[in-house]
């Protein structure tokens, strides 16, 4: 039997995700492992077609694929968002129908749920049988009992394919029922009032309907609307894992190239940030992914902290409900406020318009009274998680974190001088 390993770490070789499947092939010996880098080699596959096809082939002759890959930013890492999109953009999806596929990914569990359903409708999309997904706390692997969970996942995988299970789908056929939108003039203009309202996208030539809602949106407003468009930014390369961050929220790419100052001036000073986008396999672009994943030089400090976002989307938002969950966890953890997604899954020009003139209108009316939800179990429990890893397992690393953590009184542990009092409140 022949597994396909398709990895996703921009650390290639060295990376935690691969260590896991090394121990998955020491163990099942009599399986045959094919490795890809993918996101350490995703300039070259993607510029040198015998290089993606070289990959193409490996598939094609495999039994069976396991895409394996750290969390980025909740999600898959931007080079392997583009490695997905070149699976359709240049027609091979056949070369993965009836494949049998199994995802691995090594986090510390923040969002991992949303990564692992992404990718389950990717294998969905491509006609695969889903085996299933294992999540790997990063430490995972020098724990006696993990280590076992890991063997029987792998064995669970190989039983699989060996058996020939037809295996049920989860996510069906995206449905097309696109609206060609034609803006109106909107009646009213909202006055900003002095807020600053910055407009991100990625539209390209030919994307008719995000184009007419990003002009749509920017013209609901009394006062100058900064846009930028992500393509005009010089963006070098996606998030390389390489942890310089955590020391001091220094990037390797510093100086480098355009994003740092592009995110610290423009985006960091706005009150309202809307972001632009379409649907592309289950997602937004792997431009926008990599806009996310290479903020994380602010480490798993927030670096939104009460602003007001909106999201504009061109696509079936509703049938690729996961998209919310990514945009409301990542609200939550930047402790700002989702105001609300707009999508042109809509019967007539005239009602997006509303829904358009509306969105821009409590974007303001939220940015003038300081208003944002309370958070939900998204929130919370993203809270949690980073407090309990910074303070520990990730400390050394994430020196910056730290700090930022304490300073704020982050570490809201339980602690055994506030039991008394509690216990009395309570009684």
């Amino acid at each position: 039997m022949k597994i396909v390993v398709l990895a996703g770490s921009p650390k290639g070789e060295t990376s935690v995700t691969v260590q896991y499947v090394r121990y998955l092939e020491k163990y099942l010996s009599k399986i045959e492992f094919k490795f890809f880098h993918i996101s350490f080699r995703i300039k070259k596959i993607e510029r040198d077609e015998k290089a993606f096809q070289d990959i193409i082939d490996e598939v094609q002759n495999a039994d069976a694929v396991l895409w394996a890959f750290p969390l980025y930013v909740l999600l898959v890492p931007a080079q392997y968002k583009r490695f997905i999109e070149l699976i359709w953009e240049r027609g091979v999806q056949d070369a993965f129908k009836d494949k049998y596929a199994a995802v691995l990914s090594t986090s510390i569990h923040f969002f991992d749920h949303t990564a692992h359903q992404y990718m389950r409708a990717i294998c969905d999309d491509l006609e695969m049988n889903f085996s299933g997904a294992y999540s790997a706390d990063m430490h995972d692997l020098k724990i006696p009992e993990q280590q076992k969970k890991l063997r029987l996942f792998g064995e669970s995988f190989i039983r699989t394919v060996e058996l020939g299970s037809t295996m049920p789908r989860h996510f069906f056929p995206i449905k097309e029922t696109k609206l060609d939108y034609i803006p109106g003039d909107p009646p009213t203009k909202t006055d900003t009032q002095g807020r600053k309202v910055v407009i991100v996208h990625d539209a390209k030539k030919g994307q008719t309907n995000l184009l007419n809602m990003i002009k749509r949106m920017k013209s609901s407003f009394q006062h100058e609307v900064d846009v930028f468009n992500l393509h005009d930014v010089d963006i070098k390369g996606g998030c390389m894992g390489c942890l310089k961050c955590g020391q001091n929220y220094e990037c390797a790419y510093t100086g480098k190239d355009e994003y740092i100052d592009f995110y610290n001036k423009k985006i960091k000073t706005a009150h309202i940030l809307v972001f632009a986008g379409a649907i592309s396999d289950r997602f937004l672009s792997s431009r926008w992914r990599l806009f996310f994943d290479r903020g994380f030089f602010n480490c798993h400090t927030p670096s939104l902290v009460n602003k007001q976002f909106a999201f504009l989307i061109s696509g079936p938002l509703s049938q690729t409900w996961n998209i919310r969950e990514v945009f409301d966890g990542y609200s939550q953890w930047q402790q700002s406020n989702l105001v609300d997604i707009v999508s042109d899954e809509v019967t007539s020009s005239s009602q997006l318009d509303e829904q358009i003139s509306s969105l821009a209108e409590r974007c303001v009316w939220n940015a003038l009274h300081g208003y944002k939800k309370p958070i939900t179990f998204l929130g919370v429990g993203g809270h949690k998680i980073f407090r309990d890893d910074v303070f520990s397992n990730l400390r050394f690393v994430f020196q910056a974190d730290h700090r930022y953590f304490k300073s704020q009184d982050l570490y809201d542990f339980p602690r055994k001088k506030d039991w008394g009092a509690s216990f009395h409140n309570v009684f």
